[in-house]
């Protein structure tokens, strides 16, 4: 279950009382205000990553292995957009858990994401395989 679902309404009713207990009817004033100042702050910084993401294809990045070793788990999918500047490629079916989504980069690398409830929770780095080189000596100059 997620807290923060109830957690932070809880919090800002609770921010709401106390300014009233304290100040009251300008306490609220301000206490709402700086309410949603924060709202505006959050959805301000989601249309800035969304504009980005907006610029570039589906489920492209520029390096996925730098991509690979930026991830950390328990990171929600608007942080993996905004480090990708990309929306990424749905691979799961639409609307289940857990969402799958990739990112491949110029040399056909790609990173598999696994996000539960919008935290990432697993990812994959996938590298086409290269064809192997001869290991042979190359022939001696003729005399």
């Amino acid at each position: 279950m997620q807290f923060q679902k109830i957690l932070v309404p809880l919090a800002g009713v609770a921010l709401v009382v106390a300014a009233y207990r304290a100040f009251g009817w300008g306490g609220v004033a301000v206490a709402l205000g700086a309410l949603v100042m924060w709202v505006l702050l959050h959805f301000t910084r989601m249309m800035q990553v969304l504009r980005r993401a907006a610029d570039r294809p589906i489920g492209f990045v520029d390096s996925a292995v730098m991509l690979n070793a930026k991830l950390k788990p328990g990171v929600n999918l608007l942080h993996v957009v905004a480090m990708t500047r990309a929306l990424g490629e749905l691979v799961s079916p639409k609307d289940s858990q857990p969402e799958l989504f990739r990112w491949t980069d110029a040399s056909e690398s790609f990173v598999t994401c696994e996000f539960r409830q919008g935290k990432l929770v697993t990812w994959e780095l996938v590298r086409p395989t290269q064809p192997e080189e001869a290991t042979t000596t190359p022939p001696a100059p003729a005399p």
